[in-house]
């Protein structure tokens, strides 16, 4: 039979080796084949040359030049991985000036706009901090931590990653120099080095460079091999002295890929002095010339401003930082962040890095018609929704970017503006009235204004009352109310302590000394030493224990789903009978059936509380179905939706 590259075989029955015939001219230099014999106990992998074969136990692989490729399929249950002829694509996104210009939604959408091309496009974020990854930071330090299918907690830059590209990334997507030097220690102390001076270079700049080669060939789309192009992104800016190591192993991997596979696009402000009204470029020469100094030459210029650039500024930008007039890119501020790739696209930036990337003779024009109906659906709504998010630091809006995002897809979906009112959870509690009486009252005429109430996750008993506050407003008033993980604790611990009359009930967590009243407990497997990676943190499947619930109808009537996690504390099952006799309803559970995941109330319009982070796993195209349910109820929506879609989204 004829076997193309990333077929699936199965039923293997015999133990032979495996003899594939094939053209060599279109294998790379270098063939690697994962398979699984019938009678073996692990999983191997072969790697081969095109020149002649290699053998491995009682494995033999051989390629002939001169006859069809052919493969016995009775032989292997699973392969064939077999690598493309290309080499892997590089495009790096640097920053310059100062920070937080928009380079994560820069390198999404030149993403994007490569997908749109039909390529293949996976992605890695480099931060330069030596935390092991983002999850013991704060949020007001760093914003939210957002977590993956593998329970990776990563910068919030892979969320937007993940949406605009529409794929799953893993940890290793996240790269950080805690990372980085964690395993050349683990190395060294295992004497992988051979009693070598480890250093910053090679060893460190090795480490980051291999890294960098083996999650990029890692598929992310759910297909087949790896992608066409990896896009990077450099966090922080060009100088800072924790990127050095990076920028020296970006400058070696631009050697060793050669210039065809990599291009660097280098972010940088444009500012304009409010005197003259003049494009100043002074400060992205500097940044061009830092960079060029370090080994680095941008390809392109992206250029952050205002307003669009002027045609002499281009001129003088491209004369002094020796990049061609065409391959100056202007991302100046729109209306939303959807028009960013239309703005690449317009303006040509994939032909620049095709070009670059010698990929003009594989790739399609961009196909970007669905981002141009969202761009341009979003800028024409004229009706809009009120949300109270009722949290704990509405200081810093990106502590819940992906909360935001996840109500901006559902609103559109209903074709309805999101109107997000922020309330400070402490400012509703009884403390505020005698300290701040203007936000005290504030705040509760904001939240009485709303449509619906979102308490979404967080650490610590600071607005802890001031949430119960809100659920038991929500509760009482027959207000749509979604809570997210301790969104969830918060309505277990009003209900008992309003409904089942413990007028003590709590969190273990914001109570450690009278364990009688802990309706929420901290989980087994939780540590209570280190406070990194030790939560119950990634994908974990819920199983619907009631079918005609609204949360199971809102999934498509599935039996299951599957939602990220990231908690250390869980309802205790102890009270399960006693708050479900009382009329709160536990609809989804873990797969053992002793972990509380989603709870209802019947007889109110939506009142749903999930453990679980339903916000990560929202896409524009594919909204969430609680945020969507949340949104539908908010606007008396849900019930006829339910019965015309039969829960189907």
């Amino acid at each position: 039979m004829l076997v193309k590259p990333g077929r699936l075989l199965n039923n293997c029955i015999e133990r032979k080796p495996l003899v594939l015939v094939g053209c060599a001219r279109k294998w790379s230099s270098a063939v690697s084949f994962s398979f699984i014999p019938r009678f073996a106990e692990s999983k191997q992998t072969l790697h081969l040359t095109n020149t002649s074969r290699a053998h491995n136990r009682n494995t033999t692989l051989y390629i002939h030049s001169a006859l069809p490729r052919t493969f016995p399929a009775q032989a292997f249950t699973r392969t064939l991985g077999v690598q493309s002829e290309r080499n892997m694509k590089y495009v790096v996104v640097t920053g310059g000036v100062v920070s937080g210009l928009g380079k994560g939604v820069t390198a999404s959408s030149i993403g994007v706009v490569l997908k749109a091309c039909g390529l293949r496009v996976t992605s890695i974020k480099i931060d330069p901090y030596l935390n092991t990854d983002a999850g013991t930071m704060s949020p007001f330090e760093h914003g939210e931590v957002f977590v993956l299918d593998d329970g990776g907690e990563v910068d919030l830059d892979l969320g937007n990653y993940e949406r605009f590209l529409d794929v799953t990334l893993t940890r290793d997507n996240n790269i950080t120099t805690g990372k980085i030097y964690q395993s050349v220690l683990e190395k060294e102390r295992k004497g992988d080095y051979l009693g070598k001076t480890v250093q910053v270079v090679p060893h460190i700049t090795d480490a980051i460079r291999n890294w960098i080669e083996s999650v990029a060939a890692i598929p992310v789309d759910g297909k087949e091999g790896p992608a066409n192009v990896c896009v990077i992104e450099l966090g922080g800016t060009v100088g800072d002295i924790e990127s050095m190591p990076f920028i020296e192993a970006l400058r070696q991997l631009s050697f060793s890929v050669g210039q065809d596979n990599f291009c660097l696009i280098h972010v940088s402000l444009i500012p304009v002095l409010g005197v003259v009204g003049e494009q100043k470029t002074k400060p992205t020469q500097h940044s061009v010339r830092e960079l060029r100094a370090l080994g680095l030459t941008p390809h392109l210029l992206a250029c952050r401003s205002s307003q669009p650039l002027l045609e002499n500024t281009k001129v003088k930008l491209s004369q002094f930082c020796h990049v061609p007039a065409g391959n100056i890119l202007n991302i100046h501020d729109v209306p939303n962040i959807w028009h960013v790739p239309l703005l690449l696209r317009n303006q040509n930036a994939h032909n620049s890095i095709l070009k670059q990337l010698n990929l003009l003779d594989i790739a399609a024009p961009p196909d970007l018609r669905d981002w141009t109906t969202m761009a341009e659906t979003f800028d024409n709504l004229t009706n809009s929704v009120r949300i109270a998010l009722v949290g704990k630091y509405v200081g810093l809006t990106d502590s819940y970017l992906s909360v935001i995002k996840a109500l901006l897809h559902a609103c559109i979906a209903c074709s309805l503006k999101p109107s997000i009112d922020w309330i400070a959870a402490s400012d509703l509690e009884d403390d505020s009235a005698k300290l701040t009486p203007e936000a005290h009252a504030s705040a509760w005429k904001t939240l009485r204004n709303a449509a619906c109430v979102l308490v979404p996750g967080g650490f610590g008993d600071r607005g802890v009352r001031g949430m119960m506050l809100a659920a038991k407003y929500a509760r009482e008033n027959k207000i749509p109310y979604l809570g997210i993980c301790l969104g969830m604790q918060i309505s277990v611990i009003e209900f008992a302590r309003s409904v089942l009359g413990m007028e003590r009930a709590h969190s273990e967590e914001f109570d450690k000394l009278d364990p009688s009243n802990h309706v929420v407990i901290f989980m087994p497997e939780g540590s209570k030493t280190h406070m990194g990676n030790t939560m119950r943190l990634g994908s974990r499947r819920t199983l619907f224990q009631i079918p005609d619930c609204i949360t199971s109808k809102l999934y498509n009537n599935s039996e299951y789903v599957d939602e990220r996690h990231r908690h250390r504390y869980e309802v205790n099952p102890n009270v399960i009978v006693s708050l479900e006799e009382h009329g709160l309803k536990f609809v989804g559970k873990d797969e053992s059936g002793k972990r509380m995941e989603i709870l209802e109330l019947p007889n109110h319009p939506f009142y749903v509380g999930v453990q679980f982070h339903p916000e990560f796993k929202s896409r524009p195209r594919r909204p969430s179905p609680l945020f969507l349910g949340l949104i539908l109820a908010a606007t008396g929506q849900l019930e006829t939706y339910l019965k015309g879609q039969k829960g189907s989204l």
